[in-house]
């Protein structure tokens, strides 16, 4: 009694009774202000089925993050108790995928919902490599041991379509609203489980422009190696997810910050060092931000060709300062890139050829007389290449009148390009030095010139909002 009088006037406040992690906070519409126009329609119906079946069902993740935070999702996943086989029974189009743990995505005409079933605790006898991650983990528990298993607190909410009520086990509104990203659990037992979730937060943070706990925080620069333990195809799943989440370059820098692009993307640090380097990369990477917030496509093809190019431009002058002649050279050094981060990121091999067809073409966008120039204006990637061109240009790498005259030939009609063609070049095409900045930017372009990455660019499966699935 006298030491609670003693805080109390002191000042001292009185600790908060621990939180029961079995049962939910249960928040009302009124409380947690979720738009249900918001949801997709195909999500309402999937839960509606499998309660209809007696089993629980609940919108989940990054999808009821989203939700309160007043944004649209781009895709819904869902968590039950129904176990994979009996989701897959109640759905004409349901297919059961994934080793690690299985999970079933239904398909609602051209909509992918991802459903898993409540996972339980039995990560701490799951199968283990010897750093401590799980390698696979197909066991299922109650509610609160699958919220328990979620990586962050934003991301551990469940939202009932039904009784528009959320099931909050972590504190995760209280985070929400205080812009914080922090861990489910020990960081570092979490980190070692899966090493992938050092990288979510990365991309949540820049994404959200939210705080990272510092709890949450502390370990990553110690346990940054831990990322070559993960298979090279979801590093590169989730570097794909982070260059295509609307805030790359914030996500690149929290990388550095980090220590987490060691191994990955190495000569960043380089790079973004380099005056002429680092415009490159801020050009790019913000042509692909605002193609990607106005819900156009995207190429990871030039996405990675934009990042690596300055580390295959040092090796293109190396062979060349060895005697090899420009061209071979330049596909030297391109072999000698892509064969490094294809063992370090998975790169897939149409991705690479995309990488290739762009750096190649560079060379070729210097000769300009004779049919040259309406060979290249016949490649298949041309439009590609010649943005890469224009952001050559725009960063100082390249004489701005190069990127002028192709424009002028590319919108030209049959008589300005010949006119182009016949007329003589009087301003060099060579590349600027470094600190002479560029003259103007290309005719008729804007400041960041718009990367056009329609029909010859990424195939469907890599659109802006394509499924790449959270945790």
């Amino acid at each position: 009694m006298i030491k609670k009088f003693i805080r109390k006037i002191l000042g001292v406040k009185e600790d908060e009774p621990a939180r029961d992690p079995t049962e939910p906070d249960v928040l009302g519409p009124q409380e947690h202000g979720i738009d249900p126009r918001l949801l997709s329609q195909n999500a309402v119906r999937l839960t509606q089925t499998l309660q209809d079946a007696g089993f629980k069902a609940f919108v989940v993740g990054g999808a009821v993050r989203d939700l309160l935070l007043g944004v649209k999702p781009k895709d819904f996943d869902i968590a039950t108790d129904a176990t994979p086989e009996q989701v897959k029974r109640l759905f004409r189009r349901a297919f059961i995928i994934g080793r690690r743990f299985q999970i079933v995505h239904v398909m609602f005409g051209q909509e992918l919902l991802e459903v898993t079933t409540f996972r339980g605790a039995g990560a701490t006898n799951a199968p283990k490599d010897e750093h401590g991650r799980v390698l696979r983990d197909n066991s299922f528990g109650p509610q609160h041991e699958d919220a328990m298993r979620r990586d962050f607190t934003i991301n551990a909410m469940y939202y009932d379509p039904a009784t528009q009520s959320v099931l909050d086990y972590h504190g995760g509104i209280a985070d929400i609203r205080d812009k914080i990203l922090r861990i489910i659990g020990v960081p570092e037992e979490r980190y070692r489980e899966d090493p992938v979730r050092m990288l979510r937060v990365v991309r949540f943070a820049a994404k959200l422009q939210f705080q990272i706990e510092p709890d949450t925080r502390a370990p990553i620069a110690t346990m940054a190696e831990l990322i070559h333990n993960v298979p090279a195809a979801r590093v590169f799943d989730e570097m794909l997810k982070l260059l295509m989440s609307g805030h790359a370059l914030a996500c690149l820098k929290e990388l550095r910050n980090s220590g987490l692009h060691h191994g990955l993307l190495p000569l960043l640090d380089v790079v973004l060092e380099q005056p002429i380097g680092m415009k490159f990369v801020t050009l790019a990477l913000a042509s692909t931000d605002a193609r990607i917030n106005a819900g156009k496509t995207v190429s990871p093809g030039f996405l990675f060709a934009s990042l690596l190019w300055h580390e295959t431009l040092q090796k293109w002058d190396q062979y060349k300062a060895g005697g090899e002649s420009s061209i071979p050279a330049l596909h030297l050094a391109a072999d000698d890139v892509l064969e490094d981060q294809t063992e370090k990121l998975a790169l897939q091999r149409r991705i690479g050829s995309d990488m290739r067809d762009i750096w190649a073409m560079q060379p070729r966008f210097e000769r300009r007389t004779g049919k040259a120039p309406y060979k290249l204006l016949e490649h298949p990637r041309f439009r590609a290449g010649y943005d890469f061109m224009l952001l050559r240009c725009a960063s100082g790498e390249l004489e701005a009148g190069v990127g002028e005259w192709w424009t002028a030939f590319y919108e030209g009609e049959a008589n300005d390009r010949e006119r182009l063609i016949t007329t003589p070049i009087t301003a060099p095409a060579a590349p600027a030095k470094a600190k002479r900045p560029p003259r103007r930017a290309p005719r008729n372009r804007a400041d960041i010139p718009e990367v056009d990455q329609g029909p010859s660019g990424a195939s469907a499966e890599f659109r802006s909002g394509a499924k790449l699935s959270d945790e």
